[in-house]
């Protein structure tokens, strides 16, 4: 699991895209469809978390999340699974700033590392570890909701970030929104938009998917929730 550098030649096109996975559903599915087709992605990884810093009591343990995403991708090209965020010996969180870091390491050099982030999580930026460096270790992609703006993004950046616009004739591609963040120092690092994706999917909502069958989670993962017998 995770990229396959030593057989890799040439840079890569590479997408993070963490998360508790708890279950995965086909919101995180159509998140990394669309970066994929928008950012000519060549790989997404899917990292499940051990322990989040600021969600603790996932439902399901890491083992069954891990396999539950194993199956929810299976069929996607180019979406794989990674341990890099797996349960820490020491039992400590697991930091996203650290994980970007390593991951940063074992790509070929050249390669292009983005961030797959949901604006919730992007609105949370400020109170995440190391969040003002997150989006110079990597380049970020946050879904959008319908109808959703940056502009109130702008307010939860950590300090020392700010949210700039760019010439959009810099920047050929109507169907995604380019912003930079930058710092203090005028250091700058881009911010992509992902088009309008109703990915939104709630706790309620996938109990009851899980419950009555629906497609908003997998055949796959969600025949692995029956056997076994998980969110019950």
């Amino acid at each position: 699991m995770g990229p396959e550098t030593e057989k890799t030649i040439g840079p890569r096109r590479v997408a993070f895209f963490g998360g508790s996975f708890d279950p995965p559903h086909i919101g995180h599915l159509a998140i990394a469809r669309a970066a994929c087709e928008l950012l000519a992605l060549d790989e997404v990884l899917f990292v499940p978390v051990g322990r989040q810093p600021l969600k603790e009591g996932l439902s399901a343990s890491y083992e069954d999340r891990v396999e539950m995403t194993l199956l929810a991708v299976e069929e996607e090209p180019g979406f794989h699974v990674s341990l890099l965020d797996a349960p820490r010996i020491d039992t400590a969180p697991n930091y996203t700033a650290e994980t970007l870091e390593e991951l940063n390491r074992t790509l070929p050099k050249g390669s292009r590392l983005f961030f797959l982030m949901g604006a919730d999580s992007f609105l949370a930026l400020n109170r995440w570890h190391r969040g003002a460096e997150i989006p110079f270790l990597a380049e970020l992609v946050v879904a959008s909701r319908p109808g959703e703006t940056l502009e109130p993004l702008d307010a939860h950046l950590p300090d020392g970030l700010k949210l700039v616009s760019i010439n959009p004739e810099s920047f050929q591609n109507d169907r995604l929104e380019r912003w930079q963040l930058a710092d203090d120092h005028g250091k700058t690092a881009a911010l992509n938009l992902l088009p309008e994706l109703h990915y939104d999917v709630s706790a309620t909502a996938l109990r009851n998917a899980i419950h009555d069958g629906k497609p908003l989670i997998p055949s796959a993962v969600l025949k692995y929730i029956r056997n076994h017998k998980l969110y019950v």
